[in-house]
């Protein structure tokens, strides 16, 4: 099998040879199909030359704890939260139970393998819905979903699942909600599916997917670009954790999987992926996988909070107390090569007696969009992670926000910089940027033919300056006779000149 460190090697030298031989990217390649798509500045896709611009990683802000798991049935070992909204309401499913190498876990012995489901309607305020299906302790008033009798067929652990809204539009409404589930009776995933997301039952006793050790959270979505379900998984690749994938038009069978590929990225352990299609710009794949690092003991080790709780877990585990977990970000056009970034997206943070331990930092599956704490501002997107795994006695789950489009940018400093496309082919009748200057900062456009010669009322000194922060600003050039739209269909460049300014995303399009 071949490594993923192989894999990174073999596609930086197929680059080298690339660059070696003399042929340009405009040269070697057609111009881009862009149509009316969201581009954002995630990749080098679309890019040409950079010239006193670069592209940087945005980390989301930490915000507020919007939920503890702390009810009877659950604990301190919630984790593989999936989010979604659905209708005009959010739902989060996540795992109840102490985690079993926690001192919660040595007194209360809570179960570990149950699902539990959240509920709201502004991404903030959760509560539990009552849902009435699985009896704790002589009540059935409670919001638990799954537990382990429920999937004894083919020994289940509702403990590692992932749960979606399938937005296949030929699903069958009975099939509508999906879990996504790690069986025994045989090694594999499998999928239970419901018509109202709470009561599931078994598609199929045959697993969808073998080849895995499956010992986190697994994930499949519907693909509404390329028309399949893709399916993500842990594996481990020559000792080193590491993500497989597959695609599939039928979620309840898919091919052999193949390693994702990181091209330029070092090997590191990948302990979940959270792949998914970025919403505003579903051709693109964003995922935001959590890092295992086992740094074992050192001083700065016994520095870090919770030493002692630390060294109770180290003893079921040497890992269980020196591992530390941060989040990473990646992105992929055809969900099989991603560029991962070595910056982590979410950092641990400030040493608190909730952070700095394995766990820590892992965000949920999905990401929701919700209204700003600004009032006039634009909706946020709203991620969230955990936060005290197995501390004490219950997990946390802490909001992060971030602007629409707003993971990477393309800025540059007060002395200004240039960005040019590969030549592309739009459709549509304005060009609408998201981003955002200082109030002397800029940005100005120019429409290029694919030499990288301006066109006639479109050039820089066409354009007056753009400043501002917004996410969707239509650019104008002074001779309002030339529209943009006469350009559709036809090869061009975009020529981005910016000045301390960020700029996130574009689009040609209508009205937003």
């Amino acid at each position: 099998m071949m490594s993923q460190r192989f894999q990174s090697t073999l596609a930086t030298l197929s680059v080298a040879v690339i660059l070696m031989s003399g042929v340009t990217s405009s040269q070697a390649v057609e111009p881009i199909d862009i149509g009316s798509r969201r581009e954002l500045f995630v990749d080098q896709h679309l890019i040409e030359q950079l010239d006193g611009v670069r592209l940087e990683l945005h980390r989301p802000v930490r915000r507020e704890v919007v939920f503890r798991s702390d009810a009877a049935w659950e604990g301190n070992g919630s984790a593989y939260q999936s989010v979604f909204q659905d209708g005009d309401r959010f739902r989060i499913y996540y795992r109840g139970g102490h985690h079993p190498a926690s001192k919660a876990y040595q007194k209360n012995k809570s179960p570990w393998e149950s699902l539990c489901v959240a509920e709201s309607t502004d991404g903030i305020h959760w509560t539990r819905p009552e849902v009435g299906l699985v009896e704790f302790q002589g009540s059935k008033k409670n919001n638990l979903v799954l537990n382990e009798s429920m999937v004894s067929e083919i020994g289940g652990s509702p403990a590692h699942t992932s749960v979606f809204k399938d937005a296949n539009p030929d699903c069958p409404a009975n099939e509508r909600y999906k879990i996504v589930i790690v069986g025994r009776k045989p090694k594999g995933l499998y999928l239970l599916v419901s018509a109202d997301g709470l009561r599931f039952q078994l598609k199929s006793s045959k697993p969808f997917v073998t080849q895995g050790a499956f010992d986190s959270q697994n994930l499949m979505f519907w693909d509404s670009v390329g028309k399949v379900y893709r399916e993500y998984h842990r594996q481990f690749d020559q000792g080193v954790r590491g993500i497989m994938t597959a695609t599939s038009k039928d979620p309840g069978s898919f091919p052999k999987p193949q390693w994702l590929e990181y091209p330029d990225a070092a090997e590191q352990a990948l302990y979940t992926n959270q792949v998914q299609p970025y919403y505003r710009a579903p051709h693109i794949f964003v995922g935001f996988p959590m890092r295992y690092n086992d740094r074992g003991w050192s001083k700065s080790m016994t520095a870090l909070p919770g030493l002692e709780e630390r060294q109770f877990r180290s003893e079921q585990s040497g890992r269980y107390g020196t591992t530390v977990t941060d989040a990473a970000f990646m992105t992929s056009r055809d969900g099989v090569s991603f560029h991962r970034w070595g910056e982590a997206f979410i950092r641990p943070g400030p040493a608190t007696k909730d952070t700095w331990v394995y766990g820590d930092n892992f965000i949920f599956w999905g990401m929701i969009q919700t209204k700003s704490h600004l009032e006039g501002a634009a909706d946020d997107i709203s991620l969230y992670a955990t936060e005290g795994y197995w501390q004490g006695e219950s997990t946390s789950f802490r909001r992060y926000t971030l602007r629409q489009d707003g993971f990477v940018s393309a800025t540059s400093g007060w002395k200004g910089g240039r960005l040019q496309t590969k030549p592309i082919v739009f459709d549509g009748t304005q060009l609408q940027l998201n981003f955002a200057t200082s109030a002397a900062g800029s940005i100005r456009v120019e429409i290029q033919d694919t030499d990288g010669k301006p066109l006639d009322g479109f050039s820089l000194a066409d354009c007056p300056e753009l400043f501002g922060d917004t996410i969707a600003r239509s650019v104008v050039w002074k001779d309002d006779s030339k529209e943009v739209s006469s350009l559709a269909g036809k090869p061009v460049r975009l020529l981005f000149e910016l000045k301390d300014a960020d700029l996130y995303s574009f689009r040609f399009g209508g009205d937003e």
